[in-house]
C-alpha cells in the first residue's frame, strides 16, 4: 500500500428512470443501512443508558458509545445518575436570581410538635438516581411520591418533637431522622433513589405568636449567657483552688518529712546517750552534769569567795539585800 486510497464511486440511481429491481435493491439497502446506523448512541460519564426491547428493560449501558437496535425494536433512555436533583417542602423557588425569590406553601409547611405546638417547617430534599431502571419504571410519579413521602416523614419527626427541639439544638437529630426515613419508605417502593441530604431551611412559629416565641428566646439566649460565665468562673476558680491544696499537701508532706527526720534524730540520740549511760553511768552522768552547768551557769550571776574570807565583807548589807 502505498498510502492512496482509491474510491469505486458509487452510481445513485436516476428516480426519473423506471424503478428496476436492482434499483429498488440499493434504495432499500440505503434505508436498512441508515436505519441501523440510528441504534448509535452515546451514554455521558454522568448518565446511563436503560435500553428497552419492544417497552422491557434489556439491558443498562456504562459511559461510552453504545449500540442498540433500532427504533421500534429497541429505545433507550440516559438518565444522569450523578446529577444531584432536589425537591422543596413547604415553599418553592419562584426565581433564582440573584436574589432569589420564594413562595411559601403553608399547606405543606404547617405541622404539629409533640408537645401540640404549631410551627412552619421547610425543607429540601437533595437525592440523586442509584438505579435507573427502577427510577424510571418502579414507581410512575417519581418526583410527586417524593414530596409525599418527605413531607409524611417530615410531619413524623416534628410530631415526636416538642418545639424548644425543633427551634433550638435539635434541627440535626431531626434531619437525620427524617432522611432515614424517607429512603426506607423510598427502598420498599424500590424507587431506585438515594437520599443525600435533608436540610431544615426555615422553622419559625406562625406570626401570631412570633413576638412570644422572641421574648422566650431571649430569656434562652439571657440564660445560656450566665450559665457561660458561671461555667468561665469555675474553669478558673477551680484549678486555683486545686494548684493551693495541692500547694498545702506538698508542705504538710515537708512538715512531716522535716518532724520525722527531728524525731528519729532525738531518738537516735537519746539511745546512743544511753548506750553509753549503759556502760558508766557515773562518767555519764558527771558529763551531763557538766553540760548542764555549762549551759546554766552563764546565765546567773557569779560570786567567788575565797574560802578564807569571811562571807560578811561580801554580802551587800548596805543597800539592803539583793534578791
Amino acid at each position: 500500500m502505498n498510502g492512496n486510497y482509491q474510491f469505486e464511486e458509487i452510481k445513485m440511481p436516476d428516480f426519473k428512470t423506471p424503478l428496476t429491481p436492482q434499483k429498488v435493491k440499493i434504495i432499500l439497502g440505503i434505508v436498512v443501512l441508515i436505519w441501523f446506523f440510528t441504534g448509535v448512541y452515546k451514554v455521558d460519564e454522568s448518565e446511563r443508558g436503560v435500553v428497552l426491547r419492544f417497552g422491557k428493560l434489556s439491558q443498562i449501558t456504562n459511559p461510552g458509545i453504545n449500540y442498540h437496535l433500532p427504533f421500534p425494536i429497541e429505545s433507550v433512555t440516559t438518565p444522569k445518575v450523578t446529577e444531584v436533583k432536589r425537591i422543596e417542602i413547604g415553599f418553592r423557588t419562584i426565581d433564582d436570581g440573584p436574589p432569589a425569590t420564594y413562595q411559601s406553601v403553608p399547606g405543606e409547611s404547617k405541622m404539629l410538635t409533640g408537645d401540640e405546638n404549631i410551627i412552619n417547617a421547610e425543607v429540601i430534599v437533595q437525592y440523586r438516581i442509584s438505579d435507573p431502571a427502577n427510577y424510571l419504571f418502579k414507581v410512575n410519579d417519581i418526583t410527586g411520591t417524593l414530596v409525599d413521602v418527605s413531607e409524611s416523614a417530615l410531619r413524623q419527626v416534628i410530631g415526636s418533637r416538642v418545639i424548644d427541639e425543633a427551634l433550638t439544638d435539635g434541627k440535626y437529630v431531626i434531619q437525620e431522622e427524617t432522611k432515614k426515613i424517607i429512603q426506607e419508605i423510598l427502598n420498599s417502593y424500590e424507587a431506585g433513589i438515594f437520599i443525600e441530604t435533608v436540610q431544615l431551611q426555615d422553622v419559625n412559629p406562625p406570626e401570631e405568636v412570633i413576638a412570644a416565641f422572641k421574648d422566650v428566646a431571649s430569656a434562652r439566649e439571657e440564660k445560656q449567657r450566665v450559665i457561660n460565665e458561671a461555667e468561665g468562673y469555675r474553669s478558673d476558680i477551680v484549678p486555683k483552688a486545686r494548684g493551693k491544696a495541692e500547694q498545702e499537701i506538698v508542705n504538710a508532706e515537708a512538715y512531716k518529712a522535716e518532724r520525722i527526720a527531728i524525731a528519729e534524730g532525738e531518738a537516735e540520740k537519746f539511745n546512743s546517750i544511753y548506750q553509753e549511760y549503759a556502760k558508766s553511768k557515773n562518767v555519764t552522768k558527771t558529763r551531763l552534769y557538766i553540760e548542764s552547768m555549762e549551759k546554766v551557769l552563764p546565765q546567773m550571776k557569779k560570786t567567788i569567795i575565797d574560802k578564807d574570807a569571811g562571807v560578811l565583807n561580801v554580802l551587800p548589807l548596805k543597800g539592803g539585800i539583793s534578791k
